[in-house]
Parts: structure tokens; C-alpha cells; sequence
């Protein structure tokens, strides 16, 4: 499935119980979030394998800075 950045934003977004979607963006440094740990980075590697149907390491993830750089990260794979 292809998704387009602005898709894939909310679904990052949609990881976050207590942040306001609208925070964050393809530019958002995702670790700078106050509610941002390493739960909250296990369920995008695990959203990103079922919704986008890409392995993503969490190696490969902690390299990522914004929300952008996993998007790209992401679509390299496919």
C-alpha cells in the first residue's frame, strides 16, 4: 500500500494518547515529545508492519529523528 506523508503523519500521530494530533507533523522531532518512550516507538514499528506492511529494525528506527525520516525510512523498503 502506498501512503502518502500527510497519511502516514496521522497515523504516527495516532500512536499518541495524550498529544494533540495537530503537534505533530512531518517535521517533528517525535523524542521531543513529552509523552514520546519506547512503548510509544515499539507501536510504530508494529503500526508500521501491519498498516504499511514494511519490517522497519529498531536499529533502523532509532536513526530516525522526525517523523519524516521514518516515512522515508519506510518507503526505501517498499
Amino acid at each position: 500500500m502506498i501512503m502518502i506523508l500527510d497519511e502516514f503523519v496521522k497515523m504516527f500521530a495516532d500512536q499518541f494518547d495524550d498529544t494533540d494530533p495537530s503537534e505533530i507533523t512531518a517535521e517533528t522531532y517525535f523524542r521531543e515529545l513529552d509523552e514520546w518512550s519506547s512503548l510509544t516507538g515499539l507501536a510504530v514499528i508494529n503500526i508500521v508492519a501491519k498498516k504499511c506492511d514494511v519490517k522497519i529494525t529498531a536499529e533502523e528506527f532509532r536513526k530516525c529523528e522526525t517523523v519524516e525520516d521514518v516515512y522515508n525510512l519506510v518507503q526505501s523498503k517498499k
